[in-house]
């Protein structure tokens, strides 16, 4: 666990690891990529887990998935090791202000190795170069190591061996349909073989397509790192950022930035599947895809630091799906804009530490969640007010938006599953209610700085009556607070949401009460709950990390700063060595579980500190 930090603008020190058992217990990975796929790498400079060639393709890396350390006492698969013989510790931190992972193994005689991991990303040619291509060095930085180069990769979902060829200077590893090269200048044999080898000079490795190199593989893998790095820089150079917690923002943002698929636009959730919620509950979900929801939150933070790319590349994705709706836009979708998600179950994996079943798809694509209007219309409404964007909303964009805000009337007091997706449940859930408004409100807003006098009373009317029926529906006299759904009688964390999204202001006496409903019920410690009923699968066992930072912001906004503060410190004390979090929390042990890294957990980490940090005007 990190110590807690302030106002840092260096990444955390290197953390060291002597645990060589048990590594798998927690979900401190650190991760890699260049916004078109993504890979984790465990404290010991495993990658347990790559999808090839996209965020959710077949995973071959899946160790992650394939029963943790049971599996290894048989050998394993689905993972690319560089073992040091008689391995005494690691260290591991990130190349400052990148997305390039450093690790170093060290053996109980003090001999050393570095590996360094990334995935090339930069302007080249006027466009950006981001093949779908891990490149691992390895260089002796103490002594003479002997290492161990494991290189086994699966297709399949794991259920695939597959065939191997090799020629002087590569290996190709291939099934029907898929090849993947491995260029090295290690001997070759001994990966093949994964016979020990001393390691007396620097090593490259480069994993992607089957495409013979052009050149010297030395020469472009310090091409590829240095550029690689340079653009990372320059990258967060740009952004502005809070005057505290830099460095828990800029780990953030760039964890985020890898999570985009930049080809479409998309924004994916995290970059695993069937990582439990809590151990052995089942609550094991494929996130691999792009939540219209994640992704309004990811974009409004990353606006915050004045990152707008992703904006304009996710309102490109988004623009085409908002262009084919009818009657109904579905909440999540692929990252090329697949509708249909269908969720199954794998058998040839066992799971995150053997805790199964893992799926693949996601039955959220057959839902009704009706706030996703008031995400589609938020995500998009600073485009229309931005003037430093390449392609600011047009009236056609405007149009476009008007449909979601019609379906958004439409639906405003219409049963549906909620944001937290009950599978087997319908109510009118507040929260959605709520954002059914937001898009009414925000496209009132659009049209009069359009100039669209008549859109604008429009839209603002229509914003009133749903404003009405929710004051009337969901307020509960008996608690004295607004309930989780027209009529209900419990809360849920999306009511902490009322402020942020402008619907009452904080000092409202019905919020305030909201408020101290939500964290009398959903509190526990330091940590926030999503909603403390039984669902399909039972009680919630875990904290859901987002609405903690929910709970932050509401306290910051009723002018509970401090304890804004203090809880903040300690969400920032629950990430793992490298900055990142997961979906969720254990309050009692503080291990992190549910998929990761995830955006909205990230999202979190950017906004607080971003309304809780100390203006640069009262400091320089």
């Amino acid at each position: 666990m990190q110590p807690k930090r302030r106002g840092a603008t260096l990444d955390p020190a290197p953390t060291f690891h002597d645990d060589h058992k048990g590594f798998m217990s927690t979900l401190d990975l650190g991760v890699i990529g260049n916004s078109s796929f993504g890979a984790l790498i465990n404290p010991q400079g495993r990658i347990v887990w790559c999808c090839l060639p996209r965020f959710d393709g077949d995973p071959v890396f899946c160790d992650l998935l394939n029963g943790g350390d049971e599996a290894r006492e048989g050998g394993g698969f689905g993972f690319w090791d560089i073992e040091i013989s008689d391995f005494a510790r690691s260290e591991q931190h990130y190349a400052h202000n990148t997305a390039i992972l450093k690790t170093r193994l060290y053996d109980s005689d003090g001999n050393a190795v570095e590996i360094t991991d990334f995935a090339p990303r930069y302007i080249s040619l006027g466009r950006m170069f981001r093949p779908v291509s891990i490149m691992r060095r390895l260089k002796p930085i103490a002594g003479t190591p002997r290492i161990t180069i494991r290189l086994r990769p699966r297709y399949n979902w794991g259920d695939r061996v597959p065939d191997v060829s090799r020629g002087s200077n590569h290996a190709r590893f291939f099934h029907t349909g898929q090849a993947l090269r491995l260029n090295t200048n290690a001997p070759l044999t001994y990966v093949l073989e994964e016979r020990s080898f001393l390691l007396e000079e620097p090593v490259d490795m480069m994993l992607g397509p089957d495409e013979p190199l052009i050149g010297s593989l030395r020469e472009t893998a310090n091409a590829f790192e240095e550029r690689t790095a340079d653009y990372w820089r320059t990258w967060v150079r740009r952004l502005a950022l809070p005057l505290e917690w830099q460095d828990a923002v800029i780990r953030a943002a760039i964890t985020l930035k890898l999570s985009t698929f930049e080809e479409t636009g998309a924004i994916i959730a995290a970059m695993t599947t069937s990582i439990p919620e809590a151990p052995g509950t089942q609550r094991n979900w494929d996130y691999r895809y792009c939540w219209l929801r994640d992704a309004f939150f990811v974009v409004r933070a990353l606006n915050s630091l004045a990152e707008n790319e992703t904006m304009e590349n996710y309102l490109r994705y988004l623009n085409n799906i908002v262009g084919e709706a009818n009657n109904h836009l579905q909440p999540v979708w692929g990252i090329s804009r697949e509708a249909q998600l269908v969720e199954r179950e794998v058998e040839s994996l066992s799971g995150y530490r053997g805790m199964g079943p893992v799926r693949v798809g996601n039955q959220a694509y057959e839902h009704f969640q009706h706030d996703v209007y008031g995400n589609v219309v938020l995500a998009a409404a600073q485009s229309f007010l931005d003037q430093r964007l390449f392609h600011p909303g047009t009236p056609e964009d405007f149009q476009r938006l008007e449909h979601m805000g019609e379906l958004a009337f439409e639906k405003h007091n219409q049963p549906d599953a909620g944001m937290w997706e009950l599978r087997t449940r319908a109510r009118v859930h507040t929260s959605s209610s709520l954002m059914c408004w937001a898009a009414c409100d925000r496209l009132s807003k659009i049209a009069r700085h359009m100039g669209f006098t008549d859109r604008a009373s429009y839209w603002q009317g229509r914003a009133d009556t749903i404003h009405a029926t929710i004051t009337t529906e969901a307020w509960n006299p008996d608690m004295e607070s607004f309930a989780e759904s027209f009529g209900g009688k419990g809360v849920e964390a999306g009511l902490l949401l009322m402020a942020e999204v402008g619907f009452l202001s904080p000092d409202d006496e019905r919020f305030r009460k909201t408020l101290d409903a939500v964290e009398r019920t959903l509190r526990r410690g330091k940590h926030m709950y999503r909603y403390a009923e039984a669902d399909d699968f039972g009680e919630p066992e875990t904290a859901f990390n987002i609405c903690t930072f929910w709970y932050i912001d509401a306290l910051a906004r009723v002018g509970r700063e401090e304890e804004a503060r203090e809880i903040f410190e300690e969400m920032l004390a629950a990430r793992n060595s490298l900055g990142l979090l997961s979906e969720d929390t254990d309050v009692k042990s503080g291990e992190l579980w549910g998929n990761y890294p995830q955006t909205y957990s990230l999202v979190g980490i950017i906004n607080a500190a971003m309304r809780l940090s100390r203006r640069w005007e009262e400091e320089v």
